[in-house]
């Protein structure tokens, strides 16, 4: 019997090897090639591409169209998959790959039939950009074909890749609009609900336009509105408050976001402006940029430095050799919730013209291993109906800027050969890409910011709250390239952006309030550019990364207040808490745990505050309505915690100062249940732990530790300029000066290949981590691959 085990576990020992050893072997084939050469159909002359230590890619073409061919080459190479994920994200097509774990997202995403209206935008395209996606395209496939194997991903979900479409890299813009805009319109409806719940005053002192905090380019902080008297609104005859408690210490308190700033020549070193641009996305494996110089031989040439997109040809952000350009996501109103008026038929809806039939779409969604399933779209002339709208009284229909041919273009293509700011910032406003502040400086020192993207022009409603456009408003164009607001060469020789409201007044009103920031970062940053009066390129990491909790040091003042003598007595707890808070270190730094404390402290205050003022909401609603809390909403709960008006207390508090120390006492029974131990050890590294991951890493533990990023406690939070969450954060960081490239760097988090056999899985991760300035330039070159072109 026990010669029999051991010569079982011997075979099945040798099973696993050969299985190990024949999945290594599948994997190592489809690892790309990096040297020699590789004869290809499409290309019109040879394209050459060179690979630094880190994987960066030099591709040098004869012309536009060959240079689309070997960017598409070598993202294929190294990053299929992702652009596989990323084009069916928009289009709904994952359960294709998944099965039916994926119909949720795919019934989302096939609202708004991206995948037609990439096909439909794809034919209104100048001929140059056709041309440009369809050599794409070719290089996309051949890039694939190129490597030895379908990529493992493939290989464990037991599928294969499909060929790459010209009208793909449309739906790639389309997953960036998904990332960065409110697809639902889901912000006009929840404030709809506060604003129909509340009286009007009441509404506008919760939903400001701004606070103190605010730091826009022009224009002034926003001015707090008076809390509302007791005739006004009053909360001590409501009954107890339920309150639930939100574990936001698990959760994260940042938004899809940037920061991006500039300063002219007259404060630099060389004469040239600097730009500087780190901005915050969702962070996986592999990072959703793409490092690449791109270059043409002929005439004229250019050469672009900076990141690329997977699945696009163009840069994103980075250097032209004249202007450099970076991008903050805008935040402004580019959704609108259209409240929908039933004809008299079942199957109409009401318009200035009169009754109109809901043109109605069949989306068929592919199923892995099942049968397919039929979802039925309505659409309206404003755009498709929401079956499932928070609002339980109003049929809503969604009118967004991504469902309009004017919406996408590949108008990147213009910003390449420009030459000065002046040319940049017409190019952007033109471009089809989800609107983003963009800011921008050339070589002679000039600098300015802008929209890049469409602006809707408007009529007749309040764009913050769902409009009925059944008799009259709504959309009635695009804002004219002449109108677009644009600051150019303030007199200040600096301008930031960080997804904070940037302009006020006319300006302000053309591109809306779609949800912004606080602006307690873009201030920061303001204030730390004012305190150097000379710049290179290399001091702007220090922005970057700088963690100082300006933002919350007012809070840990008022909790040592709270926490007096008499609030510790006999609660050795709270003491402890106390001396945490007293001896904090005023950085979001990893073993600080004073900065732990303080934040959760305001978390718990501001969860309580809010859910205590949408008392009558609820009310009338129920709590199943996930109500919007307004990104502004520190300027009416700093108030309130000041002032402490007894009128807006429910009857389970008996004072503020209960409800203060409930917050505190409600964050020690948390760290207790989770933790059990002494909360001098709940440092914000033990929050802010990185979690950089592949995304089939959570199906598959046993690789995690192959697949995903080293977990590490890195410094940083919300509103301050280092933005990190455990995976959530800068995509990429760079400074650089148009002409002298050299100077500047750039650095992203996980690596270049999407391979994990690859050496470049993980190089250059850790200068992202430890905030090394890398080169912005690719370095020597280590490997050269040709694409030898064949008719």
């Amino acid at each position: 019997m026990k010669r029999l085990l051991f010569s079982i576990s011997l075979i099945l020992l040798l099973l696993l090897a050969l299985f190990a050893a024949g999945f290594w072997f599948i994997l190592g084939r489809s690892l790309p090639t990096l040297d020699g050469e590789v004869t290809v159909t499409g290309l019109a002359a040879d394209v050459t591409i060179d690979r630094d230590d880190l994987g960066v890619p030099t591709i040098t073409a004869a012309n536009r169209a060959d240079l689309a061919y070997g960017t598409g080459f070598v993202h294929a190479q190294d990053r299929f998959f992702q652009m596989d994920l990323s084009r069916r994200n928009a289009a709904g097509e994952l359960s294709q790959l998944f099965g039916a774990v994926a119909l949720p997202l795919d019934r989302a995403r096939r609202l708004h039939r991206f995948r037609a209206r990439a096909n439909s935008a794809l034919a209104s395209l100048p001929a140059e950009a056709r041309t440009v996606l369809d050599a794409y395209a070719k290089g996309v496939n051949a890039g694939l074909k190129s490597n030895g194997g379908k990529s493992f991903e493939y290989f464990l979900i037991g599928s294969a890749p499909e060929p790459w479409r010209p009208a793909d890299t449309l739906l790639i813009v389309y997953s960036m609009y998904l990332e960065l805009n409110d697809e639902l319109a889901n912000r006009d409806i929840r404030r709809g609900l506060a604003f129909q719940g509340l009286p009007q005053t009441v509404f506008a002192w919760l939903y400001p336009e701004g606070t103190a905090w605010d730091a826009p380019l022009s224009g002034e902080p926003g001015a707090a509105t008076p809390v509302p008297a007791p005739s006004e609104y009053r909360l001590d005859d409501q009954p107890a408050l339920a309150y639930r408690p939100q574990r936001h210490a698990a959760g994260d308190d940042s938004l899809p976001g940037s920061n991006s700033w500039a300063v002219s020549g007259k404060l630099t070193e060389s004469g040239s402006a600097i730009v500087a641009n780190d901005m915050h996305l969702s962070l996986s494996v592999p990072n959703v940029f793409y490092r690449a110089r791109l270059q043409t031989s002929g005439e004229p040439g250019i050469s672009l430095n900076g990141v690329t997109l997977p699945g696009a040809p163009v840069l994103i952000a980075g250097s032209n050799g004249h202007v450099a350009w970076s991008n903050t996501n805008s935040y402004g109103d580019w959704t609108d919730a259209v409240v929908i008026r039933p004809g008299e038929r079942g199957d109409t809806y009401l318009t200035p013209e009169g009754p109109r039939e809901f043109e109605i779409f069949r989306e068929d969604i592919l199923v892995k291993d099942a049968s397919p399933v039929e979802l039925v779209v309505r659409e309206t002339l404003w755009g498709p109906v929401r079956e499932d709208s928070p609002d339980p009284e109003r049929l809503i229909a969604v009118a967004w800027i991504a469902h309009h041919r004017e919406g996408v273009s590949l108008g990147h293509l213009a910003l390449e050969t420009v030459r000065d700011v002046s040319a940049a910032i017409r190019v952007a406003n033109t471009i089809g890409l989800p609107p983003q502040n963009f800011v921008v400086g050339d070589a002679a020192g000039n600098i300015a910011w802008t929209i890049a993207g469409r602006i809707p022009l408007r009529a007749s409603f309040d764009p913050g709250l769902p409009a009925d456009w059944s008799t009259a408003g709504g959309w009635t164009g695009w804002l004219a390239i002449e109108d677009y607001p644009r600051v150019v060469n303030p007199e200040s020789g600096r301008i930031w952006t960080a997804n904070a409201r940037v302009v006020d007044g006319d300006a302000l009103r053309l591109i809306g309030d779609g949800g912004y920031d606080i602006g307690a970062r873009a201030k920061q940053i303001r204030d730390r550019l004012y305190e150097k009066e000379r710049w290179q390129p290399v001091d702007m990491l220090a922005v970057q990364l700088d963690d100082e909790a300006l933002f919350l040091a007012r809070w840990r003042e008022l909790l040592l207040a709270v926490l007096d003598e008499d609030a510790v007595a006999s609660h050795p707890a709270r003491a402890v808490f106390r001396d945490v808070c007293s001896n904090w270190k005023p950085r979001a730094a990893i073993d600080s745990a004073g900065y732990r404390l303080v934040r959760d402290f305001r978390l718990e205050v501001r969860d309580r505050v809010f859910a205590m003022l949408m008392q009558p909401v609820v009310a009338r609603y129920g709590d199943r309505q996930p109500l919007r809390m307004s990104n502004q909403f520190e300027g009416p709960l700093w108030q309130l915690v000041n002032e402490q008006p007894p009128h807006l207390l429910t009857a389970n508090y008996e004072s503020w100062r209960a409800l203060l120390l409930e917050a505190v006492d409600a964050n020690l029974d948390f760290y207790t249940e989770k933790y059990g131990d002494d909360i001098r050890d709940r440092t914000w590294g033990e929050r802010n732990t990185m979690a950089i991951r592949h995304p089939l890493s959570s199906s598959l533990p046993l690789l995690s530790r192959w697949l995903d990023m080293p977990a590490m406690p890195l410094s940083g939070d919300a509103n301050m300029p280092r933005v990190l969450g455990p995976s959530f954060g800068a995509s990429e960081r760079f400074a650089v000066s148009p002409g002298d490239e050299s100077a500047g760097y750039l650095h992203m988090p996980a690596g270049q290949s999407g391979h994990p056999m690859s050496t470049f899985y993980r190089k250059g991760h850790d200068d992202w981590a430890e905030g090394r300035p890398a080169a912005f330039l690719p370095g020597i070159t280590r490997h050269t691959l040709i694409l030898r072109a064949v008719n």
